[in-house]
């Protein structure tokens, strides 16, 4: 089934306070779409006064049939790392099953889930468990499409920011094995771009891999960040024995990026994520590079933060 793009209609945002959630609010409405967030908490929501607002929790379900009621398009945009479980994957895995049943519930005619790269491994439990949603979601409507993409590079981002503080904080820093993996990151700009446009592309496929104009390793990624930041570049000291899981207690302690996330991100770093299904045409036709994505996300970030 095929649903008709000729005029925008109501559009479910959840993850709207995110970093890709509240860059895509404003865009989805410039294109002309009535677009209704659900949150969890409202009061501390802090979206536009004119925003529709549901109080809602994909996890319990609540709020989930009075926010999808009418609704033609609706963006999964949620996950459970960082959070107070203590098991993210069932706490994701509940959540998807519950959006899933209501969107069939409701008629829903696509889903859009933004999820990461496919790994050519094993993959990480963060990878795997991203996976596991998209499949899940796959009954949720007629059209689902997962969105795929690694590093995201912007001033909202988690990867970003524990990217950024690594080089600030550490002019010597040692190499874990996962310094010299490829991985493709993208702009921020670009992920939020192709999000708007799978809204109204006919005939959408079911995987949609999304990357930046370049392929680069992690070293590369610090040594060209500091360079843009104007920072001196960090003297990276190989340590092969150094594994990503006792790289992401070490990366937790140096950043301010939660430990509960920044453990299962920098697990995944050992798998080379790039694309190798291009887009369809009109997706993400001139994404970014590196160093421009890097300047963007930097003007983006608030007047005197680190």
């Amino acid at each position: 089934m095929t649903m008709s793009v000729d005029a925008p209609g109501t559009v479910l945002l959840t993850g709207a306070t995110g970093a890709i959630g509240g860059a895509l609010l404003p865009r989805l409405r410039e294109t002309g779409h009535r677009v209704r967030c659900l949150v969890r908490d409202p009061a501390r929501a802090q979206l536009p006064p004119d925003t529709e607002v549901i109080r809602g929790d994909v996890l319990t379900g609540e709020g989930l049939d009075e926010a999808l009621a009418g609704v033609t398009i609706a963006y999964y945009l949620v996950h459970s790392m960082g959070r107070a479980q203590q098991d993210f994957e069932e706490a994701d895995r509940q959540a998807a099953r519950t959006v899933a049943t209501a969107a069939s519930a409701a008629g829903v005619s696509r889903v859009i889930y933004l999820g990461g790269l496919p790994a050519p491994g094993a993959g990480s439990a963060h990878l795997r468990s991203r996976e596991e949603v998209a499949s899940i979601l796959r009954d949720a409507a007629p059209e689902v499409i997962h969105a795929r993409a690694a590093m995201v590079i912007g001033p909202s981002s988690a990867s970003f920011r524990m990217l950024r503080e690594l080089v600030h904080r550490l002019p010597i820093m040692v190499g874990p094995k996962w310094i010299d993996t490829r991985s493709q990151p993208i702009a921020q700009r670009d992920v939020v771009e192709a999000l708007v446009r799978l809204a109204d592309l006919p005939d959408p496929p079911g995987d949609v891999e999304l990357g930046g104009d370049e392929i680069i390793t992690y070293r590369e990624m610090m040594l060209r960040f500091a360079r843009a930041d104007g920072r001196r570049q960090p003297l990276i000291i190989p340590v092969p024995v150094l594994t990503p899981r006792l790289s992401s207690y070490w990366v937790g302690f140096v950043t301010s990026v939660d430990p509960g996330l920044a453990r299962p991100l920098v697990d995944g770093l050992s798998e080379e994520l790039i694309v190798r299904t291009p887009p369809p045409p009109g997706v993400n036709d001139a994404p970014l590079n590196f160093d421009d994505a890097v300047s963007e996300a930097l003007s983006g970030l608030p007047s005197g933060r680190p």
